[in-house]
Order: structure tokens, then C-alpha cells, then sequence
């Protein structure tokens, strides 16, 4: 799943190599990763390039669905049941959430991702009701289990981590910082976030910036907040969507419970949590549930901050801040 980017609001973008007394050695490394784009800056004057495109090659190779030969495509083909360190702390993420959002958030959804043409299989042209209710039954991630490094599930059945895993890789990244002792960064991945200390340079904390919905493709930010010690996700449908032949819009957030796309007035949704992966499937799940569902389910889970963006009966542009999310 795409998600919306998010902007940094940094004065500096190069690497600083100044020896001036007491100023901060600050590294910014960018490139392109798992189909979009990734930003790091870190306290350091030590260039990590080589040990992070390390850690993307590992992890593709464990869970990429565009890698014919990684660990998840294999798997998927049932040619392989064992899997690495990076597919279990996934699966076992998902199975929380899975289990506490009773199913709204299931990885197992990929077969019908695929047939309405937003994964990497292929599509289906025409879906009815009986070809959706054919495909729901290898839907459910219940169905699979793992045991040490061994996974079963049923043979027609499609795994796809694509929303969580970019927010997995983000903390991979950031737990790798923090092993060099880098004590002030941001890790940034497709709109995926972890932030740690303060930016040193601009003397304050991280200031991160959340798009505004705009089905042209354009970007602007109406609101800026500050992290620190965090992560935060951004889940939206309105970058990633189909126009059936009425003109109507589709999500790519397929409904794991129903097997279609969603049709909500929820535009994004932004959930911060204590890491990276577990803001990433939340703000997946919440996507589907809605605002009414999100608001009773945040009563027993206050260690998520969320704020949606929606359209109201008018059309027009409305936002909810929800467990303390920052103003």
C-alpha cells in the first residue's frame, strides 16, 4: 500500500563535514526503496549507506511480494514453509492486531488485493459476488499458524504484509541507529515515521508535516506537529484508487470481513504508537472501521494517538483529533 508522504521540516539537507567547535555533525541519507522513498537524519558524521541497503536487501528478500524468489513469494507458492526473523516478528504483530480488531486487519487479504488489480498478482476483470465469496475462503489469517520458524496455511491462501511491513522496516532502520548510538534521528519510509530525541540543529524536536487529501496528485500541508520518542503511520485512499465505470472511487483497502473495497468518507487516518509496525497496521485497520468503530475501540487503547480526515455530508473537509493526538 502507498501512503501519503510526509514532508520534513528541516532547514539543512546536506551531510555537514564542519569542524566548527560545538557545532552538530548531522548525516541525511535518501534513495528509493520497496516502491517509494526513504529520508534518514541522525546525529552522526558516519555514512550508514552500505548497512542500510544491507537491512532493505534482507528484508525484501523476507517479505517482498514483487520478489519472485523471496522468502513470502515463496511461500505463497507453498514451495516453502520456513521463514526468517523478519517474517515472524511480523506475522506475530499481525496476529495481535488481527485478533484485537477482530479480523479487520488480516495480512490473508492479498488474494483479493491482487484480483481488484492493487497487489502484484493478477487481476481479475469482472468480481461478482460469487467469484468474491470463492476467493474469501482463503481469507483469514486464523487459518495459518506458525510454529518456531515453520508456517502452514491453506494452499490457495495469499500472504501480503505490505501494510505493515514498511512501518516493520522503518523500525528495523531506527533499532540499527540506536545500536551505533545515535540518540537523535528520524527514519522516514514512504510516509512511515520513528523519530527519537530532537533535531540538534534546529535546537527543538521533530517537526513533521501531514498532507492534505488531493486526488490531483498535488501537495500541500495545513498541519505540522512535533514528535519525539515515537512513531507515526498514515494511512489514505485518496492516492491509491479505482473509478468504476459510474465515476465512483474505490479504496485499495480491501474489507478482509466483506472482500470488497472500502467505500468511506475517511480520507487518511494517522495513528502514532511507541513503534513504527504497529502504527503502520493500525492505521491500515482503522482505514476500514471508520471513525465511529476507531472511537469506542481507542477506550481500551490509549497508547494510540489517531487523527482522521474526512468529508462530512457537504463534501467537505473535516479532521478529528482522537487520544491526545498532537494539535
Amino acid at each position: 500500500m502507498k501512503k501519503i508522504n510526509i514532508l520534513f521540516f528541516l532547514a539543512i539537507t546536506i551531510i555537514t563535514t564542519s569542524c566548527k567547535k560545538n557545532e552538530v555533525k548531522q548525516t541525511r541519507l535518501t534513495g528509493g526503496v520497496f516502491g517509494t522513498s526513504y529520508s534518514l537524519i541522525y546525529d552522526s558524521n558516519i555514512n550508514y549507506q552500505k548497512q542500510i541497503d544491507h537491512l532493505f536487501d534482507q528484508l525484501n528478500k523476507s517479505m517482498s511480494n514483487y520478489q519472485t524468489n523471496s522468502i513470502i513469494s515463496k511461500v505463497n507458492r507453498n514451495e516453502i514453509d520456513s521463514v526468517d526473523t523478519y517474517f515472524k516478528n511480523v506475522y506475530k504483530a499481525s496476529q495481535k492486531i488481527y485478533t484485537e480488531t477482530k479480523g479487520v486487519f488480516d495480512p490473508t487479504i492479498g488474494t483479493l488485493v491482487n484480483a481488484y488489480g492493487f497487489g502484484s498478482g493478477k487481476k481479475i476483470k469482472h468480481i461478482d459476488s460469487l467469484k468474491r465469496d470463492s476467493l474469501l475462503q482463503f481469507v483469514g489469517l486464523n487459518k495459518t499458524q506458525l510454529i518456531n520458524n515453520k508456517i502452514t496455511k491453506p494452499k490457495g491462501t495469499f500472504i501480503d504484509f505490505n501494510a505493515i511491513a514498511k512501518g516493520y522496516a522503518v523500525d528495523v532502520i531506527a533499532n540499527f541507529l540506536e545500536q551505533q548510538q545515535c540518540n537523535n534521528y528520524v527514519v522516514e519510509i514512504g510516509g512511515e515515521i520513528r523519530v527519537k530525541g530532537r533535531n540538534n540543529k534546529k535546537k527543538s524536536s521533530w517537526k513533521i508535516g501531514i498532507d492534505d487529501p488531493k486526488f490531483d496528485g498535488t501537495e500541500s500541508y495545513s498541519k505540522i506537529i512535533s514528535l519525539t520518542n515515537c512513531a507515526m503511520a498514515t494511512s489514505g485512499t485518496y492516492r491509491k484508487f479505482k473509478v468504476d465505470e459510474n465515476g465512483n472511487r474505490y479504496a485499495h483497502i480491501i474489507n478482509a470481513l466483506t472482500g470488497s473495497p472500502s467505500k468511506t468518507n475517511v480520507l487518511s487516518v494517522s495513528v502514532i504508537a511507541k513503534n513504527c509496525m504497529v502504527a503502520d497496521g493500525y492505521a491500515t485497520a482503522f482505514q476500514a472501521m471508520g471513525i465511529k468503530k476507531v472511537t469506542e475501540f481507542l477506550k481500551t487503547h490509549p497508547e494510540l494517538q489517531v487523527y482522521f480526515i474526512f468529508e462530512d455530508n457537504n463534501k467537505t473537509l473535516k479532521t478529528l483529533n482522537l487520544n491526545g493526538f498532537p494539535e
